[in-house]
């Protein structure tokens, strides 16, 4: 991947200030040896590590992530809440199952995200994305895409994945493009 000429030398300009900053904090000293050695490896980790970095999208709507993010959280809470009356509460019996969720994201970012958000929910685990594209054959194409999560307490199988793909897998489609 060729870099634009304005990112030749700080492709990942954060990334670089954060080197930099890390390097001068763990040193516990400012001295002109460490700034130099801190400038060194700011601008020659980024330049030697970012041919190993997969192309992602970007976020084009960052007002809709931040209230996405908003969202995961209230439902985080929320969720809290349901899985200890369920645990705490009268005796019921659980329902646990593997829901398969299809996806309709394609970039490996937003699909790691929709896992996350699950996965960070209370009551709900992402266990696997399958196929996984390196295992498949060479020249294989790849139709669609599940993600596989374990619920805690499931009452309608449909009803979920709905919710997790209006809920959750819409606004990650429409931040990112995909």
């Amino acid at each position: 991947m060729r870099l634009q000429a304005r990112f030749r030398w700080l492709p990942t300009p954060f990334r670089s200030l954060f080197l930099f900053i890390v390097w001068l904090l763990l040193n516990n000293s400012v001295s002109v040896g460490h700034i130099v050695l801190a400038t060194f490896f700011a601008i020659f980790i980024p330049i030697l590590s970012f041919s190993f970095r997969d192309p992602q999208p970007l976020i084009l709507k960052p007002g809709l992530a931040l209230k996405q993010f908003v969202i995961v959280l209230y439902d985080i809470i929320v969720a809290n809440l349901q899985v200890a009356l369920l645990i705490v509460g009268p005796s019921k019996k659980l329902r646990p199952a593997f829901i398969k969720v299809p996806l309709d994201l394609t970039h490996d970012m937003p699909i790691t995200i929709l896992a996350s958000s699950v996965s960070l929910t209370p009551g709900t685990v992402s266990a696997e994305v399958y196929p996984i594209p390196e295992s498949l054959a060479e020249g294989e194409e790849m139709t669609q895409r599940y993600l596989l999560i374990h619920v805690l307490d499931l009452d309608d199988e449909a009803e979920l994945i709905k919710h997790i793909k209006k809920r959750y897998e819409a606004p990650l489609k429409e931040i990112f493009q995909c």
